[in-house]
């Protein structure tokens, strides 16, 4: 059952991404402290990660040789020398890159990038973690290449699996599925704080509306997983008529609520396509 036990698994770079994959990996005893590598030029975050009995290095390369399984946790824009990195140690001694699984996080960094750079025939995960993944309620998408047996992609949904859940998508979808995931937290936010201002201006405490609206969306998704009912039908639950919520639905609509999440979701769609292409 523990798919990872007997690998080493390495992180170059040690964000706070990094940071939640990790502890939702030795939380649910998938491995232990002594098989996880840490590589960042930061040594404060590093100083953290050795507290844990985890190993660290500023050597990007020396937790790449060490590791079954690579995750390149770097923002976009180092990609490139990371890659140049890694490759060079691969083709080396230590090894072919044909026996590791290299999974990626950043955004916009697609698999023929990672493959141009790591080699056509190497083992490559392009995933799409969000940041609820840091407590536990994660979802992320995973886009494996043809290099991976079926096996191995299983192990490759078992990092993420232990901070929510994984969805395995085929690339070509992935910025539909990040705006719908890793981008949304940001508008749930914004509904929340809106609707925990709307209770401060009229009369609650901040606190106090930002609680009943947490628990309200909390509350509202779990209903959704649960029953498994359409959410259009669970809104038209709470809607009695004449009553109260059918009024704020009815302000909802004759604004144009859905049409405003799909040019916020269209406008992050396109974006992202933007980024793939840049690389």
């Amino acid at each position: 059952m523990l798919m990872l036990s007997n690998k080493n698994i390495g992180f170059i770079g040690a964000g706070n991404m990094a940071n939640a994959i990790i502890r939702g990996l030795i939380a649910a005893g998938e491995i232990s402290c002594g098989n996880i590598f840490v590589s960042d030029k930061d040594e404060m975050k590093l100083a953290e990660f050795a507290k844990m009995g985890i190993n660290i290095t500023t050597n990007n390369s020396e937790a790449e040789r060490n590791c079954d399984i690579v995750i390149l946790a770097v923002k976009p824009q180092i990609m490139d020398s990371v890659l140049e990195e890694i490759r060079a140690t691969s083709a080396g001694e230590h090894g072919s890159p044909l026996q590791k699984l290299y999974i990626s996080i950043a955004a916009g960094v697609t698999l023929a990038k990672l493959q141009s750079k790591l080699g056509e025939n190497t083992k490559i995960v392009r995933t799409m973690p969000n940041t609820p993944l840091m407590v536990g309620s994660g979802v992320t998408i995973v886009c494996p290449n043809d290099n991976l047996t079926a096996d191995e992609i299983v192990v490759a949904e078992a990092v993420f699996a232990c901070g929510g859940d994984v969805v395995r998508l085929d690339e070509k979808h992935i910025n539909v599925g990040m705006a719908l995931s890793a981008s949304s937290p940001a508008y749930a936010y914004m509904f929340i704080d809106a609707m925990a201002k709307a209770g401060e201006k009229r009369g609650l405490s901040y606190d106090v509306a930002l609680k009943l609206a947490v628990s309200a969306v909390i509350g509202s998704g779990k209903m959704v997983t649960d029953t498994g009912v359409s959410p259009l039908q669970l809104k038209d639950n709470v809607c009695s008529p004449n009553g109260t919520t059918i009024e704020a639905v009815k302000t909802l609509e004759t604004n144009d609520f859905a049409g405003i999440i799909d040019m916020a979701i269209d406008s992050c769609v396109k974006r992202g396509e933007e980024l793939d292409k840049l690389t």
